[in-house]
């Protein structure tokens, strides 16, 4: 009897969760505390931190206008290929342009990986959208929050060195799990007349052998244009502009104020616990009672937490409001990718999530840089206050668009 190949959602899964896991590693906490190690400045460090997530504003675009003509399963193993080797070339770093240099490198594979995964699931899966969505990034967020708890023990017990093993081998089993994905076979969700859910066996689009121009200039027109996925786009870009300033100096902060790099791990780690949590029960509520009314509270929710971080400056206090910004934080990532899908025409769903990820990586790039401008300026408490104002700017806005949604 032919044994049935592993179901789609489960091996995307739990290759994004090995992926997720390998990259959080490489950052959270070691990349600011190596790059502190190597004499940087916060201003050079807020450069390293933003070289990992400006290939996303080149290439997400690009690779989800690809995946929809040359096939989901050829790009995601791109990405997994630099998963794989990237690991690998910090064991030779000797100074911050070289870590630079390699985190511009690395950021390809999440830039690539993020936008088809999540096309390649919005495409498949339509009854309950969101949920899937949520619950796929509620599994990778378990490899990026044990990221942080291992990585600042290996860091203390061990050495940086030690970090970027672990990364390799993560990386290497994500690329060994990505080759038992088969472009035939795989599960498609539809919904039968009476309203249940039918899981029916299809098959990935034939891929093209090339990309016609003229068809990928015009999804990319025709995605642009649509002023409601600009503008979820927009609000996700200010999410992901403050969680990659958090995520990089939130662990500066805290190092400033004396706790060891354990603590900072934990710190950091409880803020990704949270998000495991509470994504998939947030994707859920978004299925049931609409988008804009889970999103706006989660963006007012992370603006709360993020402002009161200098009033917080021991462990206890930055343990409680990381985990109130991952709460946050997961309120709203639940929705924006489900609310783009539902804005999508005509099948372009690598296109639109292109879009969204190019736009959502413009925002973590300008992150980092402009909090380690206003750190080096005006101090740690000016930039908490500007970045909880940019996410009170995004709620503001979507409340105001959206209002008759």
């Amino acid at each position: 009897m032919k044994r049935s190949p592993p179901s789609f959602f489960i091996l995307i899964a739990l290759i994004g969760g090995l992926a997720i896991f390998s990259s959080t590693l490489s950052k959270t906490p070691v990349l600011p505390l190596f790059a502190l190690s190597l004499h940087a400045t916060p201003a050079e460090i807020g450069w390293i931190v933003m070289a990992s997530t400006l290939p996303g504003v080149l290439i997400s675009y690009p690779a989800g206008a690809l995946s929809d003509y040359l096939g989901q399963r050829r790009v995601l193993l791109t990405s997994l290929l630099v998963f794989a080797t990237a690991p690998f070339l910090y064991l030779f770093i000797k100074t911050a342009g070289q870590l630079m240099a390699v985190r511009f490198y690395h950021g390809f594979a999440t830039a690539i990986f993020g936008t088809v995964a999540s096309a390649a699931i919005a495409s498949r899966y339509t009854a309950d959208r969101a949920a899937r969505l949520s619950t796929y990034s509620s599994v990778t967020i378990v490899g990026r929050s044990i990221a942080p708890f291992l990585g600042g023990f290996l860091i203390s017990l061990a050495s940086f060195q030690a970090v970027y093993i672990a990364c390799a081998i993560s990386g290497v089993l994500a690329l060994a799990t990505g080759l038992l994905l088969h472009p035939k076979g795989v599960r498609r969700q539809t919904l039968a007349p009476d309203g249940t859910v039918v899981a029916q066996r299809d098959h990935e689009p034939r891929p093209q052998n090339r990309l016609e121009l003229p068809h990928f200039w015009a999804s990319l027109i025709t995605v642009l244009r649509d002023r409601g996925i600009m503008l979820v786009s927009l609000v996700e870009a200010a999410q992901y502009l403050v969680f990659g300033a958090i995520e990089a100096f939130l662990a500066l902060f805290a190092a400033s104020l004396g706790i060891p790099a354990w603590q900072i791990g934990v710190i950091l780690g409880v803020q990704l616990v949270s998000i495991v949590f509470a994504k998939p029960l947030m994707g859920r509520v978004s299925d049931r009672v609409g988008r804009k009314q889970v999103i706006i509270p989660g963006l007012l929710i992370g603006a709360t937490s993020v402002a009161l971080l200098p009033l917080a400056p021991n462990f206890i206090g930055l343990l409680a409001l990381s985990l109130a910004f991952g709460l946050g934080f997961a309120t709203v990532t639940s929705s924006t990718a489900a609310l783009v899908a539902d804005l999508t025409r005509d099948g372009r769903y690598g296109s639109s999530m292109g879009v969204l990820r190019t736009v959502m990586d413009v925002g973590q790039s300008i992150g980092p840089l402009l909090t380690g401008f206003m750190v080096g300026v005006a101090g740690y408490g000016s930039a908490f206050t500007l970045l909880a104002a940019i996410l009170v700017g995004a709620a503001l806005m979507l409340g105001f668009w959206f209002r008759d949604a």
